[in-house]
């Protein structure tokens, strides 16, 4: 296993510990390197001073950008990548959800605060402002939102997931698309005046975030 993700910190085990335990697994060649997810800063430096952290897999898009605040600066100090995941916000960055509604029937965004239709028809000024650039430079919004992560670090990777062949290829294509300053000024402006409505997870799934 080239690396292995403690996707959540057991709030009952000491961070210490568990980092201890794993790194018996990669001297013994088990393990390649010890990635955390949905850490808290601190958290990630107790952690890194037992073994090195490579990496660290966070919620972090246009509308989940809590990682900013002290979590990607760290990664950014301690020499770790940082791997963004659902970048593009779960598939609402694409603008797909200003034209038809989110599935019901089993569908994981259904139970999410920020995909009830009351936080969804709140958000969408944002998606406007994404879709509005794309058109501007004859791509994607999609496109759009992966540039502006890559255009926020060398060390953040980010990983979208989609199920569709065209998607992937309009996926690895923003990696041409270059952001001028003037345009990642004007998303940061329309972030700062459209702040996003709703919680990422529900109350339950939220406790895991941050540890």
């Amino acid at each position: 296993i080239d690396l292995y993700y403690v996707h959540r910190i057991d709030s009952k085990t000491a961070i210490e510990e568990t980092m201890a335990g794993l790194a018996e697994l990669v001297q013994e060649g088990k393990i390649g390197h010890i990635g955390l997810c949905e850490v808290s800063a601190e958290t990630l430096r107790r952690a890194h001073a037992v073994h090195p952290v490579a990496a660290v897999q966070t919620e972090y898009s246009l509308w989940s950008r809590e990682a900013e605040a002290s979590v990607i600066p760290l990664c950014k100090t301690l020499g770790i990548g940082f791997v963004a995941y659902s970048p593009l916000g779960r598939g609402f960055l694409t603008g797909r959800f200003q034209h038809e509604p989110v599935p019901q029937n089993g569908d994981f965004r259904s139970t999410l605060p920020r995909f009830q239709a009351e936080n969804l028809a709140k958000n969408h000024s944002l998606v406007e402002a994404i879709t509005a650039l794309a058109l501007s430079k004859g791509c994607t919004p999609s496109q759009i939102a992966l540039a502006w992560l890559l255009a926020q670090g060398d060390n953040i990777v980010p990983i979208p997931g989609t199920c569709n062949l065209q998607h992937l290829s309009e996926n690895a294509a923003a990696l041409d698309l270059q952001l001028s300053g003037d345009e990642l000024d004007a998303l940061r402006i329309a972030l700062s005046t459209l702040p996003v409505v709703g919680e990422r997870y529900t109350p339950e799934g939220m406790k895991g975030v941050g540890a």
